[in-house]
């Protein structure tokens, strides 16, 4: 099977396919995702989710921010099951959301766990990672000003954000407080969509 340039083995098709199955029974009563995007699960969320993985396939930790109905946090997790290493921390403050992941997570055998919490107490719960992780959550700024405390500080670490066509007005604003480098991959699954990767994270000194 191939999803956005990735071929996976039969195993990891089938477990993608059982999340999609779990996702679609939650969906009717948790919101999950917008309604209006849920008819596009496998052309949308799932492969946009498998792009993000793609572009640090070497990654062995890996911290998911709002990891809501499980992009890209728990398709990570099912494509680490299928490399037989690493970890995904998928970090979700809502309950039932959190429940949800907890499910699709132990009946997909996916490699990672759930940590029901707020963002900012999640670094010290979580420990070093190689990689952060958020889709649809939060302005630039306020994504960096969570993953800080994993990526600042001479870490090797890096991110990858989801992010719409107004992105460079996101990535203009957080200049004004944050030195990085930053690459821009356009996104093969939405024409107005990008995955913005990022290394090198630190405050300007005036801010720190």
């Amino acid at each position: 099977m191939d999803i956005n340039g990735l071929r996976v083995s039969r195993e990891t098709r089938e477990r993608l396919e059982h999340f999609a199955a779990l996702f679609q029974k939650w969906a009717k009563s948790i919101n999950l995702v917008a309604p209006s995007t849920l008819e596009a699960l496998w052309s949308r969320h799932i492969a946009d989710s498998v792009g993000v993985f793609q572009l640090y396939p070497g990654a062995h930790r890996w911290a998911d921010l709002g990891s809501g109905g499980g992009f890209p946090g728990i398709i990570t997790a099912i494509l680490l099951a299928e490399t037989g290493d690493g970890w995904a921390h998928l970090v979700e403050s809502n309950h039932k959301k959190a429940a949800f992941l907890r499910v699709a997570l132990s009946e997909t055998g996916a490699r990672g766990s759930v940590h029901a919490l707020r963002i900012e107490d999640a670094p010290k719960i979580v420990g070093e990672v190689d990689a952060v992780s958020a889709r649809a959550l939060a302005e630039l700024d306020l994504l960096f000003t969570y993953s800080a405390p994993w990526m600042c500080e001479g870490s090797r670490a890096k991110a990858i954000f989801h992010k719409g066509r107004d992105y460079e007005a996101e990535v203009a604003k957080a200049r004004g407080r944050w030195d990085f480098d930053l690459l821009v991959h356009k996104s093969k699954i939405e024409a107005d969509s990008v995955l913005l990767e990022i290394t090198n994270l630190a405050p300007k000194s005036s801010f720190e």
